[in-house]
């Protein structure tokens, strides 16, 4: 028993004094580190990451001072108009101050010029149409410096006689025109040759409008409304205080003020196409008015919108091939008897037709809703002319242009002529329909009262054009300035096409490998062992010969 209690005290003090024992070494854990070579490791990384970002921020910040670094410089742009009867360039000079534009619309801000027919007029060779922007940008290069050209944006916007096309035909004479303004020197884009809609135009009448008379970036309520009185269609827009349909509905905001809009276009309101609807009908005994005052005898229509004495040729007429009564075999001639009043009822049963359609309790033309009028108004375009050739001013009334109109109507042609001969015939023939189709809008559609005072008459105001186009271009303007001083930074880093951007690029993806390759190289070799004293793995450094 002794012998074996030695031996057994021997065996427990040898092992004691012998190594541990090592099993095989094993890879470590990949994700393993010694804490001091670890951090130093994560330090390289995140102080290369830091250095990418300063250097992002620093491009970032210079390229926004870039952006900015021509304020108080002059500045270029164009509005080309596409308009129904015409094409009209307008070149605009600007200066930015404080971050805000200040538009000069005088003979040194601004210059227009106009081409005859309009783009629309090219729907039977769409490829042409772009040929007819020539001269008007041959204007324009003789109103821009030649160093700011490739800095100023062209835009074409066409209006209501490119609506009244196909989609297909639409596209045709857009695209025609675009190779012309891409070729043109100026600052294009595709997007920027398009066709706009109703609504947006007579927004841009709006803003042109309260632009002039200081009421933009004001109350809503002290706004000013438009009515436009175009060739083809009609544009009204105002702030309303009524619920508006989203349909009708245009929200903008200047400044800190968001404006609510009621903005529509009528399409075949303008006076040209109402003008032509209006004749149609009264061939086609569409109207139903007086017989015993319209008919003398079978196929003989009385024409109360022309003077008497005018003899109507095939051309002029311009009608379609159903307006004629071709079911019962008569042709219809026009006697001439110029009638104000008759005029009138011709020209508001056009207006009222349809109204039986409309799913609300305002519809003043056809079935289509619009709220009461609300403050004052301007009538622009058509309406200045018209109440320019009677000579009346800006405040005349409406009764003003009614007594204007029956006299004109009851005239002779052949007196008209003669007191009226610096005139194309054309254009003074339509001066009857024209007086009377305003009362007839104006006061029988919209409610307008006969002595109200609240709609002026006007085509400028100071010496700003009531044009949409110009408004056009204070939106856009502003707009571009809103995002220089608050730029969507991820969209115009990214968009940026200087080499710039891939030289930072590619300085961030060195930066990145150089830290992993220093991380990796720093990396101490380990291996894992399982000590039998301690009774578990542990990691031990191998160092590097």
């Amino acid at each position: 028993m002794r012998r074996l209690n030695a031996r057994t005290r021997i065996d427990s003090k040898s092992t004691s004094d012998m190594d541990p024992i090592k099993l095989p070494i094993r890879p470590a854990n990949r994700f393993s580190r010694s804490p001091k070579n670890g951090n130093k490791s994560n330090f390289l990384i995140y102080a290369s990451i830091s250095v990418a970002l300063v250097l992002l921020l620093c491009f970032l910040f210079v390229f926004g001072r870039k952006n900015s670094s021509n304020f108080g410089d002059k500045r270029y742009g164009i509005v080309i108009d596409g308009g129904s009867t015409g094409t009209r360039i307008h070149v605009f000079g600007y200066v930015v101050e404080d971050r805000n534009p200040v538009f000069d619309f005088g003979k040194d801000g601004l210059a227009s010029m106009r081409v005859n027919p309009g783009l629309s007029s090219y729907a039977a060779d769409p490829e042409a149409a772009g040929g007819s922007l020539a001269e008007l940008l041959e204007f324009g290069k003789g109103r821009v410096p030649k160093e700011f050209w490739k800095d100023t944006e062209i835009r074409l916007m066409a209006t209501a006689g490119l609506r009244l096309l196909e989609p297909g035909v639409q596209d045709r004479i857009l695209d025609s025109c675009r190779l012309v303004l891409h070729a043109s020197g100026f600052k294009f884009r595709n997007e920027w040759a398009s066709v706009i809609t109703g609504s947006d135009e007579g927004m841009y009448a709006w803003v042109i409008a309260n632009y002039a008379l200081g009421t933009l970036g004001g109350d809503p309520l002290q706004t000013t409304g438009i009515v436009e009185l175009g060739g083809a269609s009609a544009q009204v827009t105002f702030v309303s205080s009524e619920r508006i349909p989203p349909e009708f509905s245009r929200t903008i905001k200047f400044g800190n003020i968001t404006y609510n809009l009621y903005s529509h276009s009528f399409l075949h309101f303008g006076q040209n196409a109402a003008y032509n609807s209006v004749r149609e009908a009264i061939i086609s005994r569409d109207f139903d008015l007086a017989k015993s005052a319209r008919y003398l005898q079978i196929g003989v229509t009385i024409d109360p919108c022309t003077p008497k004495g005018y003899s109507h040729s095939e051309q002029s007429l311009e009608l379609s091939p159903g307006s004629l009564d071709e079911k019962n075999g008569i042709f219809s001639t026009l006697l001439p008897k110029g009638n104000f009043s008759e005029c009138r009822s011709a020209a508001l049963m056009m207006l009222q037709k349809g109204k039986e359609k409309c799913s609300s309790q305002n519809c003043y033309i056809g079935s289509t809703f619009m709220p009461k009028l609300q403050g004052k108004f301007l009538a622009t375009e058509n309406f200045f002319y018209t109440s320019k050739f009677f000579g009346l001013d800006q405040k005349a009334l409406l009764s003003n242009l009614m007594v204007a109109g029956q006299q004109f109507c009851g005239e002779d042609w052949s007196k008209l002529k003669k007191r009226y001969h610096s005139f194309h015939e054309e254009d003074l023939l339509h001066y009857c329909f024209s007086s009377a189709y305003i009362v007839a809008l104006l006061h029988d559609s919209f409610g307008i009262a006969l002595d109200e005072e609240r709609i002026n008459v006007a085509n400028q105001v100071g010496n700003m054009p009531l044009d949409w186009a110009l408004g056009a271009f204070i939106f856009q303007s502003t707009a571009n300035l809103a995002m220089e001083h608050h730029p969507d930074w991820i969209a115009t880093f990214i968009a940026d096409d200087s080499p710039t951007l891939l030289s930072l690029i590619a300085i961030f993806i060195i930066l990145m490998f150089t830290a992993w390759s220093i991380s990796k190289w720093r990396k101490p070799q380990l291996k894992t062992i399982y000590d039998l004293e301690k009774g578990r793995y542990i990691v031990t450094r191998v160092n590097r010969y």
